[in-house]
């Protein structure tokens, strides 16, 4: 997994990310936002409606947190080994929106974790066990949190979006 020297550096390289992927839904027709096809495991609709998922359970476990309330990862309801459960709630949630109104909350959901990163020092940001939602086994510090539900999908899901618009477009 990658890591980071700074904030700042991860700031850059969410918004560098998010915004090679967030330009591969400009011209997918809305008509065509639920085509699921063999090759590719999600729909664009489902694509963003992940993203939008794992932002807002990653805020919110900060949120919650901070307001003294005990977070139950990865969301009140759902264990580590139900994804798919917790995967499906987040297209039910987000899903009935077009592809616009999903992209333009996710536009928000990535500003709110800029901002939240630029709240955190250096210690938070890069020294686990900082956050009782993020102390686990792996004692993972809150950045690779942070990187694998923004950085990482944003650049792996963009591949399969330019797969599915290559076979349906």
């Amino acid at each position: 997994m990658r890591t980071y020297t700074s904030k700042d550096e991860l700031i850059t390289e969410i918004g560098q990310r998010y915004q090679k992927y967030i330009s591969e839904f400009e011209n997918i027709p809305e008509n065509l936002r639920n085509k699921r096809i063999e090759e590719v495991d999600k729909t664009p609709s489902e694509n963003l409606s992940y993203q939008l998922g794992w932002l807002s359970l990653l805020l919110g476990w900060e949120e919650k947190e901070k307001h003294g309330i005990d977070v139950h990862r990865p969301a009140d309801g759902y264990k580590w080994n139900n994804l798919g459960g917790l995967y499906q709630s987040f297209y039910e949630t987000y899903g009935t929106e077009t592809l616009a109104e999903q992209t333009q909350q996710l536009n928000k959901k990535v500003i709110d974790l800029c901002l939240w990163i630029e709240t955190l020092t250096d210690k938070e940001l890069f020294e686990p066990e900082q956050r009782k939602w993020a102390t686990t086994k792996a004692k993972w510090p809150l950045y690779k949190w942070i990187h694998i539900n923004s950085v990482a999908p944003f650049t792996n899901f963009r591949t399969k979006v330019r797969k599915w618009k290559r076979i349906v477009l």
